[in-house]
C-alpha cells in the first residue's frame, strides 16, 4: 500500500472515524485505506488493491456495487426533486411507491411504513412509538424494553442500550434505565454443554419468563431482536426459539420487535427474516438491504395492531410529535425502489439463500475438522467461523491475543478477501452481497482456510 501523501495526512488530521482506536490512527499507527471504485462483490483502493468484499461493507451492499440502475434513479431524482420534507402529509412519488413497495413484501399484518435514515434512528423511532402506544392505552408505567446480550440494534443513547455489547456500553453511561438484558440465543456458548437445543430452548425462554416476573409484566412495553444474531456473533437461533420466546411475549402481552436491519429483504433466502423463523413482529426495523446502502435509508415498518392505537392517540392529541428533517428523503426512496426491482429482476433472494447454503457447507467441511475451530455456522448469505484454544474442552483464547482480527488481517494481506472480525470473541464473519456467485464463494473457502493456517497451523 502507498503511504500517500496530503489525503493521509487529512484524514488523521481531520476525520472522526467510527468504531476505531483514535489514537492510534491519529498517530498513523493503523491502516488508512481510501476506496475509490467498486463493482460486483470486489472493491478497490486508491493504490490499485483489488478486494473481495465477503461482508458487503457492513452487511449492506446487498445487490452487489456499481449497479447503475440505481446510480441513474438517484440521479434521475436529484434532478427533477433532490429534497422535500414529508411532514403533514407531504410525500414524492418515490416514497409513496416504496412505501407500498415493503409492505407488498413485508409479512401480512403490516401496516404502515415510517421513514428514517439509519437502523439506528429507525430504533429509536420504535421506542417513543412503543412509549406513546403504551400512553395512549393507559399504560404509563409499561415502558421496559428487553434486549438480549449480544444483540446489535444500534448505537445511539437508547439504542447503544439496546445493544449488547460492553464495547457500546463501556464510559458512555449506557445502557439507561429503561432498557434490561436476558440470555442470548447462541446454544455454541452455552454454560451448560450438556443441554440439547431443545433444552437449550427452554432455558432461554425460562430465563426470559423469570426476568418479566422480577420486573413485573406490568412494567415492560416490549422485547426486541434479530432474527439471526448478526455483530454478536453470526448466530442462527437454535431451533424452536423463537416459538418458545414468542409464546411468553404473548402471555404478558409484550409487544415483539423484529431487527430486521441484515436480514430485511433477502440475506436469509427469505424476504424477511420474520417469514424465515415464523417471527409475528408488531414492528419491524428495516434499513442496510432496503438501498443496499446506494444512499441512507431506513424504516420502521408498524403493524395494524400498533397503526390503530398511534391513530386513537393523534386523534386524542393531535398530530403524533415526531419526525426527521430527513425522513423519506426522496433521494433515498428512488434508490430504495431501484434496489427492490433489481433484487426481483436478479432473483437475489434465492441466489443468497442457493449460493449461502453453498458457502455455510463448504466452510463447513474445509474448516470443522481444525484443531481450533470450534464452529461453523450461518443461515443463508450468513457465515461465521469461531476460534477456540482448545476444541475438546471448549476453551477460548485470550481475549489479548486477538486471535480473529490476526485471521481477519491475514486474509486481507494474503488474498484480498475481506471479512469481519466480530466483537466478544474470536469470530470470523462472513455477509457477502448476494449476487456472489459459487466460484467466488470458493475464493472465500480457500482464502479463509489459507489465513487460518497461517496463524494457527
Amino acid at each position: 500500500m502507498l503511504k500517500n501523501d496530503q489525503l493521509d495526512q487529512w484524514d488523521r488530521e481531520n476525520f472522526f472515524h467510527p468504531s476505531t482506536h483514535l489514537a492510534q490512527h491519529a498517530r498513523g499507527e493503523s491502516p488508512n485505506r481510501v476506496i475509490k471504485t467498486a463493482s460486483g462483490v470486489f472493491i478497490e483502493d486508491r493504490d490499485g488493491n483489488k478486494l473481495l468484499d465477503a461482508f458487503a461493507g457492513l452487511y449492506c451492499v446487498n445487490v452487489g456495487y456499481g449497479r447503475q440502475e440505481i446510480a441513474e434513479a438517484i440521479a434521475d431524482q436529484a434532478r427533477e426533486l433532490a429534497y422535500y420534507h414529508s411532514y403533514v402529509g407531504h410525500g414524492t412519488e418515490a416514497s409513496i411507491t416504496l412505501a407500498k413497495m415493503i409492505l407488498d413484501r413485508a409479512p401480512k399484518n403490516m401496516s404502515k411504513v415510517y421513514f428514517g435514515l439509519g437502523g439506528s434512528d429507525a430504533n429509536e423511532t420504535n421506542v417513543k412509538l412503543i412509549w406513546y402506544y403504551n400512553n395512549i392505552l393507559g399504560r404509563p408505567e409499561k415502558k421496559k424494553i428487553i434486549s438480549r446480550w449480544r444483540g446489535y440494534h444500534g448505537s445511539g443513547l437508547v439504542t447503544g442500550s439496546l445493544t449488547g455489547l460492553e464495547l457500546f456500553h463501556k464510559k458512555f453511561d449506557l445502557p439507561v434505565e429503561q432498557v434490561i438484558h436476558t440470555e442470548a440465543p447462541y446454544y455454541y456458548r452455552r454454560t451448560d454443554l450438556d443441554q440439547s437445543e431443545e433444552q437449550f430452548v427452554a432455558h432461554c425462554a425460562a430465563e426470559l419468563e423469570a426476568l418479566i416476573e422480577r420486573e413485573g409484566a406490568d412494567t415492560i412495553a416490549a422485547f426486541i431482536g434479530e432474527p439471526v444474531l448478526g455483530t454478536g456473533g453470526i448466530v442462527p437461533p437454535p431451533a424452536g426459539y423463537w416459538e418458545a420466546i414468542q409464546a411468553v411475549l404473548k402471555k404478558h402481552d409484550i409487544l415483539l420487535v423484529a431487527d430486521e436491519v441484515v436480514t430485511g429483504f433477502g440475506r436469509l433466502g427469505s424476504m424477511f427474516g420474520s417469514d424465515h423463523y415464523g417471527i409475528e413482529a408488531d414492528i419491524i426495523t428495516i434499513a442496510k438491504g432496503l438501498t443496499s446502502a446506494y444512499a441512507p435509508l431506513s424504516g420502521s415498518i408498524v403493524s395494524d395492531k400498533v397503526w390503530k392505537v398511534l391513530e386513537q392517540g393523534t386523534d386524542e392529541n393531535g398530530p403524533i410529535g415526531h419526525g426527521w428533517t430527513y425522513s423519506a428523503h426522496p433521494i433515498g426512496a428512488a434508490a430504495g425502489v431501484a434496489n427492490l426491482k433489481l433484487i426481483d429482476e436478479m432473483n437475489l433472494v434465492s441466489n443468497a439463500g442457493e449460493v449461502g447454503a453453498y458457502l455455510n457447507a463448504t466452510m463447513a467441511e474445509a474448516l470443522s475438522g481444525h484443531a481450533h475451530v470450534g464452529d461453523v455456522r450461518g443461515e443463508g448469505m450468513l457465515c461465521a467461523v469461531e476460534f477456540v484454544k482448545d476444541k475438546d474442552s471448549r476453551t477460548f483464547f485470550d481475549a489479548a491475543d486477538k486471535i480473529g482480527p490476526q485471521i481477519s488481517a491475514k486474509l486481507l494481506e494474503q488474498d484480498k478477501v475481506i471479512a469481519r472480525a466480530m466483537p466478544q470473541g474470536d469470530i470470523l464473519g462472513f455477509a457477502p452481497p448476494f449476487c456472489l456467485t459459487r466460484a467466488e464463494a470458493d475464493q472465500v473457502v480457500a482464502a479463509t482456510v489459507r489465513a487460518v493456517e497461517a496463524v494457527l497451523g
